[in-house]
């Protein structure tokens, strides 16, 4: 239902939602001509309800307050100045947009994040598939929603279901970052970097099944890997076999990658997925590669590469090529052996002044046969190092 006092904000967002939903029912009120609703009035048959700020004389942050009041009322998104965003959520609206700054995607995501989280059945099959739990998300075609996995700063990860195979598929959804130095172009650099990524065929490298893109968004459909990351299996202790194992076919999929010119720059134990036969699956390419690396050791910063897993150079914001990965592996290799990591400090910049400046450290004796390939690995200068990922098979 859409309440606005204004006929032609009415229809603007009458012409989103129909746009979108073509089969979606809705019913417009202007309480400027037709009157006030009556106290009564409880929402009831309505799946969401559109609330504008035009109301004639009537204060509308009151409306949606006596609206949200109620009892069992549907949700209520409240478009408004820009002014009026934190008065209306602290009222109660289960979302805000500004009326005059209204954009069709923003408002699709939005209507649909709500309807999915009240798990609530909406009037069109083209939202919801099956029952209250399945539905698509309103950017992509051709997939079933099941569960949000996760959320970071610049995209949306879901686990779904392609209604063309039936196969289960990770749906990483993205968006420009507008606050980000060098944006022009990265997402069509980010797009075609996944399209070379999906003409790999390698067994440690993830299935992209599909890429799109529409306004400000893209999707990328890749295989679903549910065994967990390497992170999670440090943390439960690796014997030395599995360690070299892993070690051999990270180093596999990161020569294949550098074979297309194709850069990592964010390899991390997070970014590295185990499937159910214990086989190793590279995720997670090119993004930290196309923005400009956060120094800050937050959960937004390391989205952007962690200060944990750099090189020295990329610590320090200089050029790098693909013995950077090889570096990162280096770090990683070391983790696994041990369980702990290489460098620790209190800060970001503490960590990464000693993956420039301090020793590399020693593996403990039994592990002596592997201390010669790691000093390859973490060297400080990159002429230093393994110039290929290939040159680990042949020091192993």
């Amino acid at each position: 239902m859409i309440i606005d006092g204004q006929s032609d904000f009415r229809s603007l967002l009458m012409h989103h939602v129909t746009s979108h939903w073509p089969d979606a029912i809705i019913s417009a009120y202007d309480p400027t001509e037709a009157g006030y609703l009556p106290d009564e009035f409880s929402g009831a048959g309505n799946d969401l309800v559109l609330l504008g700020s035009e109301h004639g004389e009537r204060d509308a942050l009151r409306v949606l307050k006596q609206f949200v009041d109620r009892p069992g009322f549907p949700a209520v998104v409240f478009f408004g100045a820009r002014s009026d965003q934190k008065a209306a959520l602290k009222a109660g609206a289960d979302g805000f947009l500004p009326r005059l700054e209204l954009r069709h995607d923003a408002l699709t995501v939005l209507l649909s994040d709500i309807l999915v989280s009240r798990r609530r059945v909406a009037s069109t099959g083209s939202l919801f598939v099956g029952d209250e739990r399945t539905g698509i998300h309103p950017l992509i075609r051709g997939y079933n929603f099941v569960e949000k996995l996760g959320a970071t700063s610049h995209s949306s990860i879901y686990l779904a279901e392609r209604e063309s195979t039936r196969v289960m598929v990770v749906l990483k959804v993205l968006q420009q970052l507008p606050d980000v130095a060098d944006n022009i172009g990265a997402f069509d650099r980010f797009l075609q970097e996944y399209e070379m990524i999906a003409e790999i065929e390698h067994p440690n490298i993830v299935k992209i099944y599909d890429l799109g893109v529409s306004d400000e968004h893209a999707h990328i459909a890749m295989e679903y890997i549910d065994a967990g990351d390497l992170k999670r299996r440090i943390s439960a202790g690796i014997n030395e076999p599995d360690a070299v194992r892993y070690l051999r076919q990270i180093g596999s999929a990161l020569a294949e990658i550098h074979r297309v010119g194709i850069l990592h720059r964010d390899l991390k134990p997070g970014n590295i997925m185990l499937r159910k036969d214990d086989s190793i699956a590279l995720i997670d390419f090119g993004l930290a590669k196309r923005m400009r690396l956060r120094m800050e050791l937050t959960d937004e910063g390391e989205i952007f590469g962690t200060p944990y897993y750099m090189s020295p150079e990329q610590g320090h914001g200089n050029g790098v090529d693909h013995r950077s990965d090889i570096y990162s592996l280096g770090v990683i290799f070391f983790e696994m052996l041990t369980g702990e990591k290489p460098y620790r400090a209190d800060t970001a910049m503490g960590i990464i002044y000693q993956h420039a400046q301090a020793p590399i450290p020693l593996l403990r004796p039994r592990f002596a046969k592997y201390q010669a390939l790691l000093n390859m690995m973490l060297a400080k200068l990159p002429d230093d190092r393994l110039q290929s990922a290939d040159e680990i098979e042949e020091w192993l």
